[in-house]
């Protein structure tokens, strides 16, 4: 048998690169209490959020309710609510009309859409102690015309509504802003400049009206609750805001979406998750076309508690529990707190072969 010997020379051992390292010092790790006196010398705190996690906006009735209890005035921005509805806003803190007429009045749920319950107890905090809250979104109208034609594709009434003041200087912005686009299959081939005019008319839209609510309100801290995308870096809202009015602000994120830097925010916060109950559910699908007068069933869901009730296609929702139904938001407002399994009454309108149609009530186990 033979025996091969291997004689490896001249054998060069790579030295592993340097990698950067973010060290945490849990040593520093504060709570809100500490966090509030922290920022109570800012004139403008940024709130950011996922829209449907509830634990951030826990987090930001815990900002306002404790910079309340510490003495301050405030004013509430609101991404979630958009300008031309100002007025339904007003009303609502004054006490003259309810969650109901505030849900009707600024079609939150045609423009909006995330389940009203997480917002509900800040509203309802800033009507109790008149705290003016100010709607900081353009209408989806002139958003929704710039994602197909670009702000050059507005008319000059349109380009009256819009900051006449918009900032393409940050490559930074764009270079994030292109990333979330990637991320998308773009099925409507939309083009990205168009995209980015939409995220600039976003991000100065809101700059521009919390400007003016600093205006408007020179003796109060403007809190801003907006989505956290429109907050990272501060290359949003914050510095938009910054290029109007040079203030003291703070910028607050849930850090469990990010790796910890300097620069995404001021302060990161770590909530425990936390989860609205269920909502109750007709499980049916509606048509959108339906003309205003109640909202025609287009079809089920699996195991739809309305089909099990009797309700089929084509039938004409007028009336859930005590609620007359003439559109999407009365849907949304009938159900809003009523949990799956619950039962209520849904009275229909049904076409016949001949003669006139006719109306039922079912009773119906929500999914």
């Amino acid at each position: 048998m033979t025996t091969s010997i291997i004689i490896f020379t001249n054998v060069v051992v790579a030295t592993p690169p340097e990698l950067p390292v973010t060290v945490l010092d849990t040593t520093q790790l504060t709570t809100m209490n500490q966090l509030l006196e922290r920022i109570t010398d800012q004139r403008v705190i940024f709130v950011g959020e996922q829209h449907d996690r509830y634990e951030d906006h826990l987090n930001q009735l815990a900002i306002i309710e404790g910079l309340q209890a510490r003495g301050h005035a405030l004013v509430i921005g609101m991404e979630s609510f958009q300008q031309p509805f100002q007025a339904a806003l007003d009303a609502f803190i004054a006490g003259s009309i309810d969650d109901a007429e505030l849900l009707r009045r600024t079609e939150y749920f045609e423009r909006w859409r995330y389940d009203y319950r997480l917002y509900r107890p800040l509203l309802h905090f800033a009507r109790s102690h008149r705290i003016p809250v100010i709607a900081l979104n353009l209408d989806v109208e002139l958003t929704s015309k710039v994602g197909i034609s670009g702000i050059e594709g507005l008319n000059e009434t349109e380009k009256a509504k819009i900051p006449t003041d918009i900032d393409r200087s940050n490559s930074s912005y764009r270079q994030r802003i292109e990333a979330v686009f990637n991320q998308h299959p773009n099925t409507q081939k939309i083009n990205f400049e168009h995209f980015l005019d939409v995220q600039l008319l976003w991000d100065e839209g809101m700059a521009d009206r919390a400007a003016q609510a600093l205006i408007d309100y020179p003796d109060r801290t403007l809190i801003i609750f907006a989505g956290a995308g429109h907050l990272e870096y501060r290359q949003g809202i914050p510095n938009r805001l910054l290029r109007r009015k040079a203030v003291n602000i703070a910028v607050l994120l849930n850090g469990t979406a990010y790796t910890p830097n300097t620069t995404i925010a001021d302060f990161l916060l770590y909530p425990q998750s936390a989860e609205l109950p269920p909502a109750g559910l007709l499980g049916v699908m509606l048509d959108p076309s339906t003309d205003g007068n109640g909202m025609i069933v287009k079809d089920f869901v699996d195991s739809s508690g309305a089909k099990i009730a009797g309700l089929i296609v084509g039938d004409r929702i007028i009336r859930i529990g005590t609620t007359p139904i003439t559109n999407y938001s009365d849907i949304r407002i009938a159900l809003l707190d009523h949990a799956p399994n619950q039962i209520l009454p849904v009275e229909i309108e049904r076409k016949k072969l001949v003669g006139n149609s006719e109306h039922l009530t079912f009773l119906v186990k929500l999914n």
